[in-house]
Order: structure tokens, then sequence, then C-alpha cells
């Protein structure tokens, strides 16, 4: 019986409810398949959801989710302590019991009332704890209206404050269902208005929290009860945070991802450029270009850790920020001058870069014991072709197969500067001859890159790697897509691996092989660790979670431990990164080769096992999956078949 089973097995009137195990697909759409609803309003689960998997009794009983509309406020004015009417229903638009006592779940709200001032583009939390820190209200009275409907009024009385300024009300919080469905229903909802008036107002839009989510998934914070970027902006401003608070105003999203603040332990952060300030800052946002316009000492120490304003150290002293915006103008149209936009010009975005692309044109000769020719072309932005030649050993052809599963080890790679230019095109004859034996399709990929000099510093540019796929025997079949580089790039923004030479994810599989590993790199008589793809970037997101070592020797001989990984998301999340739920459920398509994990507790793993013990690398968990394991294969989708109760999706719902 699962954990949703368990958590669902409470005793009703009714009876006993519990999860089937095969759940009725007619059910599955929202759960609500015998209820017409607007599916503008309603909340459509997926999948990745727990609510997909609940019966129509389990649907009728739980009530998911939690919604609130904040209605009128009276009395928001200094010396009065404030009234707020607000709605609580469900996803279904239903009135809900904030007690928990006709509807499951009691629920806990807290207000934040925090004044904007447009000039500053800062807030003002108006209430603070004794110690004081920003604050919320939240003990308070409630009356109950009927319907879900409430009025809640403030047991702070408010201090002085401009009336005719806008202002944010937040009403933050959380249902809490742990007991009916293992999870909480959390809500972050706000009503911006000018309290002397009442008229709606416009306050901080400076990004989006999607844009914090593309890596967070979600981004939450303080018993995660705050889950929106402008909820942070409500305390984490100069305004509330003084004295020995100053370094955590907003600024502290710059410490943090730059590692610069000591109080939030190790942080992996996984984009490539620290100064790519709109991996962030959302410029279609009305405020959104703030960071272009608003220098200041603590923004923009947050990431210049080295620069000390008050003495001096590697800037000009400044005692204040008013001097700032003087020199770093917002966009002088130059590269790497002293504006905002200048300072932070990304070197794989300098206009200074030609550009470089790879394309493969034609493969032939690919039969059992045949010689590949490759032939391709390489250019630059404005169409200009080049001679592959001096490139020397930065040009490369690459060839793995078969594509039901790369088993080529090592996959073989050879230099093509010396091809044949016939001012066009260029074609190169390998040395590798197919193996006679070979059966079925070859991939062959390409690594071009060059070294230039921008800015005064060398950057390696490098093309986008492209594939092509050749048949040997056979009609061609393609290698199957299980991740989807677009969602790679969501959270790392470009992956110049290995120099800079390897930019497609899709090429890393023709070296990531099943029977890959670093004992090339690693010393000698040591025991080699696996690289096989689907083991390895499980087991580098998984990162501090791992209860195993995971270090990987690469070039040179350099160690590198990945067990300090901090990974912002959520691991239960797979289409996080894969094409869909199909390339995430068991069993492994037919022809997936067994992984060899020489430094795990088992080899060969088959290729489910791999994947899986890649995040669940515990004992136990291995041991299961061991004993589940016979010498003809892997019993994985027994239990956890896209079908069956246990199933992927299934496990990893949230």
């Amino acid at each position: 019986m699962s954990l949703l089973q368990r958590g669902l097995m409470f005793v009703l009137a009714a009876g006993t409810l519990a999860i089937p195990s095969s759940v009725p697909p007619e059910t599955r759409a929202g759960g609500r398949a015998a209820v017409t609803v607007d599916p503008q309003t309603v909340s459509v689960y997926t999948p990745g959801d727990k609510e997909y998997y609940l019966t129509q009794s389990q649907m009728d009983f739980i009530r998911p989710g939690l919604k609130v509309t904040i209605g009128t406020v009276t009395d928001m004015a200094p010396g009065k302590k404030p009234s707020v009417e607000i709605t609580m229903t469900d996803d279904f638009n239903q009135p809900l019991d904030r007690l928990g006592g006709t509807t499951p779940g009691v629920v806990s709200l807290r207000f934040i009332p925090s004044v904007w001032d447009a000039a500053s583009g800062y807030y003002d939390d108006l209430i603070n704890s004794s110690n004081g820190n920003p604050s919320r209200d939240n003990t308070g009275t409630w009356v109950d209206l009927g319907a879900g409907k409430y009025k809640y009024t403030f047991a702070t009385t408010m201090p002085a404050f401009d009336v005719n300024k806008p202002m944010t009300l937040a009403c933050t919080g959380n249902r809490d269902m742990t007991a009916y469905l293992g999870k909480s229903y959390y809500v972050n909802v706000f009503k911006d208005f000018v309290p002397a008036t009442g008229a709606a107002a416009t306050t901080w839009a400076v990004t989006t929290t999607a844009k914090c989510n593309a890596c967070h998934d979600p981004i939450v914070g303080h018993g995660s009860n705050y889950r929106e970027a402008k909820t942070c902006a409500l305390c984490h401003n100069k305004n509330d945070m003084v004295g020995s608070l100053q370094e955590f105003d907003m600024g502290i999203w710059h410490r943090i991802h730059s590692s610069n603040l000591e109080d939030v332990g190790e942080i992996t952060y996984p984009q490539y450029y620290l100064n790519n300030c709109e991996a962030c800052h959302d410029p279609k946002q009305p405020q959104g270009t703030v960071y272009l316009t608003k220098p200041g000492r603590q923004v923009c120490g947050g990431c210049h850790a080295g620069v000390d304003f008050t003495a001096g150290t590697s800037h000009p002293a400044q005692t204040d920020d008013s001097q700032c915006a003087k020199c770093h103008i917002p966009d002088s149209g130059q590269e790497f001058d002293a504006s905002i936009k200048g300072a932070h010009t990304l070197p794989l975005e300098s206009k200074q870069l030609k550009g470089l692309k790879a394309e493969i044109l034609s493969v032939t000769n690919t039969a059992p014991g045949q010689k590949p020719v490759v032939t391709f072309k390489l250019t630059e932005n404005d169409g200009k072709i080049l001679d592959p030649k001096p490139f020397g050993s930065n040009v490369n052809v690459l060839v793995a197969g078969p594509t039901t599963d790369y088993a080529t080890w090592p996959n073989v790679r050879e230099n093509a500067s010396g091809a044949t230019f016939n001012g066009t095109t260029a074609a190169y004859t390998m040395t590798w001859a197919v193996p006679t034996t070979f059966k079925g399709t070859l991939t062959f990929s390409m690594e071009a890159r060059r070294s230039v000099t921008v800015n005064g510093v060398t950057f390696n540019e490098g093309a986008f790697n492209p594939l092509f796929n050749a048949a040997s025997t056979g009609a061609v079949v393609a290698r199957r897509t299980v991740v989807d580089q677009a969602k790679c790039l969501k959270c790392h923004d470009w992956l110049p691996l290995h120099g800079g030479q390897r930019l497609a994810v899709a090429e890393c599989l023709l070296c990531h092989a099943p029977n890959g590993d670093d004992s090339s790199r690693r010393p000698a008589g040591s025991v080699p660790e696996s690289i096989q793809m689907a083991r390895m970037i499980h087991r580098i997101h998984s990162g501090e979670e791992l209860t195993q070592d995971y270090t990987i020797y690469g070039y040179g001989g350099t160690p590198y431990s990945f067990n300090e990984v901090l990974y912002p998301g959520d691991r239960r999340n797979c289409l996080a990164c894969h094409t869909s739920q199909a390339t995430a459920n068991l069993p492994v398509v037919t022809g997936a080769l067994n992984v060899v994990t020489k430094r795990d507790y088992f080899t060969p793993q088959g290729p489910g096992t791999a994947a899986c013990l890649g995040c669940h690398d515990t004992r136990d968990a291995e041991a299961h999956a061991y004993l589940n394991t016979a010498v003809f294969g892997e019993a994985c989708g027994a239990c956890h078949g896209a079908t069956s109760e246990w199933s992927v999706a299934v496990s990893h719902a949230r």
C-alpha cells in the first residue's frame, strides 16, 4: 500500500477511502470527470499531482486546493486596527471552513501591510516584531461571514504612515492537508491599493516568480509559506533591513546566488555567468529594468564581493549611493564599459564574436567493414565558409552506435582538420572502420571550436554540435530523445562542457554510454566510476542528498566531487528535464543496455535500475533493486510500470 493510500485511509460515515490500484482514465482529468467545471477557473491536475489519482469520492471529501481572494479593507490608517474581508475556496471555487470542521484541513493565514515608495523602489513593512525585524499579523480576531467568507481584524495597531502612498497588503499561508494527502496547499495573494481612497494602485513589479521557478520549482522561504517574489520584496528592503540586518535587503539575492552570504550555506549557482542579470530580472515587467537604473552598494556588492565601498578597495570609496548612476549609466551602447549593460556583457553574446556553425551534410560508406566519409561545412554568422585546416586539433568527428543504446566504448573521435576542402564543403574519410559484426544505425557528431579574444580575455567559441544518423544495416533508426535541451537551459542558460566544444546534450550520450567510465583519467589501480548519462545526471543533481560518494576524474586527472551540489528544484519532478513522462517511465525501452557500475553496491545494473539508483542511492534501495534483478533482466516494470500502482508518476507525484 502506498503512502498516498495510507494517507487516504481515513474512515468516513460512507466507509473507508482508498485509492484503487488502477484509476479509471475518465476520473483523471482534474479528478472531476462527473462534474461540469469551468476550465478557466478550475485547476486541471497532471500526472505529477497527487490529486490526479483520486477517485470521485475521495475528491469530494478532500476538496483539494486553497484559493484566497482579498476583498474590502477598512481602517487601514495610523492608530487603527485594520479589518480585511477574504474569501477562501478550493480549486473548484467551493467554500472552505477555515478551522477544518466541515471541510478537511485547517487554514492558517498571515497579513503583511507594506507601503510602496515608487521613487526609491522600496517597500516599508508596517509591522515589526519585538526585536525590530519586519513581521506580519496573524494573531487578530476572525469573524465567520458564511460561505467561505471571513473578516479578519488585525491585532496590531498601525503606526504612522502616509495613507496617500500605494500599499500592498499580502495574505500568505497554508491549508494543512498532510493528514489526508501528505501535503499542504500554499497561497500568496496581494491587494495593491491606496489606503486613503481604496483605489487600485501599481506597486512592485521587478520580476516574476516564474523567473525564480525556472530553477527553484518552487521557490520557498521561511517555513514554505512565502512563495512569490513579490512577497520577498515586502520585507527584504533597505527600509526594513537596517543595522545588522542590512545585508538581508533585496541585495541578499545577489549574495545568495554568488555564495557571498555565509548564513545560507553551500550554494551551487547553475548559471554559467553570474553577470547574466536577466536570468532573474524580467525586463518585460514595469520595473524590470531597475537593475539598469538604480545601481547601489548593497545590490552591486552582493555579486562584487571583492569591492569594499567604504575603504575604497577595488572601487573609489562611496559613502552612499547618490553618485553610482553618474558613472554607471544604464546603457552606453558599448560592450564591457562602465555602463550597467556594458559591464555585464556576456562573452558568448559579444558582438566581437563572428559566430561558428558546424553542419554535417552527409555520411556515406557506413556498411559493416567500410570507413565512413563525413561531408561537413563550417561557417560564420555572415555565411563565410571556413577551411577546417586552421582549426587543427579543435575540429573532430565523433561516431557511436547503435542508436538502440550506444555500445561502442570508447566511442570513436577523430581529428578532421585534414579533410579535403573544395572551398565550400569538406569531406573527411575516417581511419576507423565500421565493425564487420555491427548492426543498426550509427550516430555521427562534430566538435568545432576556436580561441578568440573578447575584451582582452581568451574565449572558446564553439559550434553547437550537429548530429547525423546513418544506417549501417537496415533503415535509419534515430536514438530516443529523453532529455529536452531547452529544459536544461532554463536553469543552466549555457552548457559549454569540456572546454566549450560540447554544447548539445544529445551529443553527451555518445561518450556517456552504459559501459563508459572515468578509467582513462582516474589514477591507476583505482576502481573507475560510471559516467553513464542517466546515472550521472541523477547523481549530480542529487548532490548533497547522496549517501554514496560520487566523484568523477576528468581531464588531467582532476577529481570532481558532486556531493556538495545543492539542487534548487524538486527531484520528484521528472519533467523538469525529461521530454515527457513516457521517457521517465519504466520499464526502459527494449534494447537499452546494462550499466557498468563498479563503484556501486553491485554491477552491472539494468538500465532502469541505474537511472533510479542515481537518486535513490541508499543501500536499502539498492538491495531492493538487486533482489528484483534476474540474470536475464530487471523486474522494475512489474511494480513501477506506467500502469502500475507504484508507477514512477504515482511515486513521484507531489
